[in-house]
């Protein structure tokens, strides 16, 4: 059965430009229009389309407060398309604050290589986003902060007003915000007793929001470094990082050439650029850099980083692949495994796309498939800080 959707944009060149792209796939059926966020709130309750392309920046109400009274009224997977600057990433971010599940740029000459890339990329978004079903529940609120980062469908509301406040959490929910049942009450599983020198994370579609639910659960003393790998343009990943250092314990930061790795941080991997580890023992820095190479699709790759620390770290790495389309990290966490590194994969149920887990699952790389909502307890159970 196709996927229906409804297209939001003040534009009209771009709503028609986004149609004839999506209609040139048989699985998806565009079957309405809106021109700003009033009309669009209307017509997802009139169409009830299975997922919905929306504009940031529109007149009458803007995207991201459509986005709100559709997450609350009719809860619809929603795909955002916004500019590649810095107020485009932060409203960006809000509206993943807001319920929506992912983002593209508004230019498709910045979402890929070609034309013809950028169409398939956008094809399978819609797709992949448009499959998921997501149905209201009511519950309690999180009290609110300064500065929220997501309200996700897929996975618990975090909330942290500074690096020592008390971590809040709503009642654990699965991707549809559906309640579900933690294991965590019945089952805790013992550390393996394996020693770490460092954490690698990586993930694509949904990550934004999966990162945030891992990392605002760590405690301040966290005891390795942690490398994260997002799929995400060059000018998101510094709003991204800020946003998560004001909610975490840890601190976070986009990574920079030659930044020493430390125990309780995170570095982020710049969006365009790949990061790997150079040297060994204390000495052990970030390299970032310009990747001109055809053959690597993703920038930054979590292949290339995970294959990096295989070499920087043996097999003292945790490495963890989130949610996410496509199949990067798989290479990379193989080479790690073979280093006799330990994987682990979010499980499929609490994934947004069950892309790159699955990829790392049907390999047989994973020691261990994890609801999202049991991956920090975990985490830091392993490192000895649980």
């Amino acid at each position: 059965m196709a996927v229906k959707v409804l297209v939001v944009d003040d534009s009209s060149f771009f709503r028609r430009r986004v149609s004839e792209i999506l209609e040139l796939d048989s699985e998806i059926e565009v079957i309405g229009f809106a021109v700003n966020g009033r009309d669009a709130v209307e017509k997802a309750a009139s169409l009830r389309p299975d997922m919905i392309t929306m504009d940031v920046e529109m007149p009458v109400l803007d995207g991201i407060s459509a986005v709100k009274e559709i997450m609350a009224s009719n809860p619809t997977p929603i795909l955002m398309f916004s500019s590649l600057t810095r107020s485009g990433a932060t409203a960006t971010l809000d509206a993943l604050d807001a319920g929506a599940m992912d983002f593209l740029p508004k230019k498709f000459e910045d979402i890929a290589r070609n034309n013809e890339d950028a169409i398939k990329l956008l094809q399978s978004k819609v797709k992949a986003i448009g499959r998921q079903r997501i149905r209201r529940v009511v519950s309690p609120r999180a009290p609110s902060i300064d500065k929220p980062l997501f309200t996700p469908t897929s996975a618990p509301r975090l909330a942290q007003t500074n690096k020592t406040a008390t971590t809040v959490v709503q009642p654990e929910r699965s991707f549809n915000n559906t309640p579900v049942t933690s294991r965590n009450a019945t089952v805790t599983k013992r550390a393996s007793g394996k020693h770490y020198q460092l954490v690698a994370i990586g993930t694509s579609t949904g990550g934004p929001v999966a990162l945030q639910t891992i990392l605002t659960q760590l405690p301040a003393n966290f005891p390795h470094p942690i490398l994260l790998i997002q799929h995400m343009p060059a000018a998101f990943t510094p709003a991204f990082a800020a946003r998560l250092n004001s909610l975490c314990k840890i601190q976070v930061k986009e990574a920079q050439q030659g930044d020493r790795l430390q125990a309780g941080v995170a570095y982020l991997a710049p969006g365009g650029q790949q990061m790997m580890i150079d040297g060994r023992g204390a000495s052990r820095t970030l390299r970032v850099f310009e990747d001109n190479s055809e053959r690597i699709s993703y920038k930054p790759s979590v292949d290339v980083t995970f294959a990096s620390a295989a070499k920087a770290y043996q097999g003292d790495v945790l490495a963890i692949v989130l949610t996410g389309m496509g199949a990067d990290g798989r290479e990379g966490a193989r080479i790690l495994k073979q280093s006799g590194a330990t994987i682990w994969a979010q499980d499929e149920k609490s994934c947004v796309v069950y892309g790159m887990p699955q990829a790392i699952a049907n390999a047989g790389l994973a020691s261990e498939s994890l609801p999202l909502n049991e991956v920090a307890m975990r985490l830091n159970t392993e490192v000895g800080c649980g």
